[in-house]
């Protein structure tokens, strides 16, 4: 993918952060009022943030650790690797074993939905996932997957719940017209590459990599189409943290939205960093690729994260994830809050 494929998602998402937070909450949420709030209490205030560090897209964390960015901002943040489902993740938070964390918004609506004490307060970036297909199968557009087999990590991988929306949307039945076949996550891209699926949905860094090395081509992704302008991970902070310790949950956002704003103006300084420390399986130049196409400027927060929350869940109803007697607008303002309002 260009990394000038999408310029209007970026665009478009500093808009929603502007109108989220207003000229006083730009500066709030970009630290410029952190030395103030952090000067009351000199010691830093120690949150466990779960993350998964395999995610490209979440290297703005480590940099914002390692760089001090957390400090500036009041915090001792500890990051915790977290492997396991979107479940587990949210049961950690809810249950006190991390403080917050970073996570793919689509697999975390039905289990909040379900009562974790978990609570939706930012948006990151938008579109990490890809849907990609072998450049001999004939296929050039999303209706084209009309009778073809899609590999996938897993059938409850986030980057399959992305994408039946949108085949649903493209008029395809994802379940009746699509054949969804299971393979290990690495090998998503040679399963295609030998004509055992004709194409594939997956996450970055790995779909890259497949681009690179099996030569396929991307058909559809989070950042266009369906999910133009819509957040693709969030931050989810425990009832308890809200509850106990406002002020550190809003530092914490505010730390969070400054380094995906840092990110979007150098990604190549938290390539490096996250290359450094954790060599992931591209190469630097490939992961300043990377990061500059991802909308790192759209974060939303507030009512605007509220409003594409209302329309994920619409999304969930349509592919029979939700009931379709649910009320969006009820679940979202239930499930999220707009703590720097």
């Amino acid at each position: 993918m260009s990394t000038n494929q999408h310029p209007a998602a970026g665009s478009g998402g500093r808009r929603t952060f502007l109108r989220a937070t207003g000229a006083v909450g730009v500066a709030a949420s970009l630290g410029i009022l952190a030395s103030e709030a952090f000067s009351q209490d000199k010691t830093p205030k120690k949150l466990k943030i779960a993350w998964a560090q395999g995610a490209a897209c979440h290297s703005p964390l480590a940099f914002a650790k390692e760089k001090g960015i957390f400090i500036k901002h009041g915090l001792d943040v500890e990051l915790i690797d977290f492997q396991g489902s979107s479940e587990q993740l949210l049961e950690a938070i809810a249950t006190g074993k991390a403080d917050a964390g970073l996570g793919l918004l689509l697999q975390w609506l039905k289990p909040l939905e379900q009562g974790f004490d978990v609570k939706l307060v930012a948006g990151t970036h938008a579109g990490c996932m890809r849907l990609l297909a072998s450049p001999t199968a004939g296929i050039k557009r999303v209706e084209d997957l009309r009778g073809k087999t899609v590999a996938v990590s897993d059938l409850t991988s986030p980057a399959r719940d992305a994408f039946i929306v949108t085949l649903a949307k493209a008029g395809i039945d994802p379940e009746k017209e699509v054949q969804w076949k299971v393979f290990p996550g690495d090998l998503l891209g040679l399963a295609v590459q030998k004509g055992e699926a004709q194409a594939l949905a997956h996450l970055d860094p790995d779909t890259y990599r497949f681009i690179k090395q099996n030569k396929l081509v991307e058909i559809a992704n989070t950042q266009s189409g369906v999910y133009a302008d819509r957040t693709c991970c969030v931050v989810g902070a425990s009832g308890k943290l809200l509850k106990n310790d406002i002020a550190a949950a809003r530092s914490l956002v505010r730390a969070v939205l400054e380094v995906h704003e840092l990110t979007a103006k150098s990604p190549a300084a938290v390539a490096q960093n996250y290359f450094n420390q954790f060599k992931p399986g591209v190469s630097v130049p490939e992961l300043v690729e990377m990061l500059s196409a991802l909308p790192y400027t759209h974060h939303p927060i507030g009512e605007p994260l509220k409003q594409e929350l209302v329309k994920s869940i619409d999304d969930l109803k349509l592919v029979k994830v939700f009931k379709p007697s649910l009320d969006a607008t009820k679940l979202a303002a239930r499930i999220s809050a707009n703590i720097l309002a």
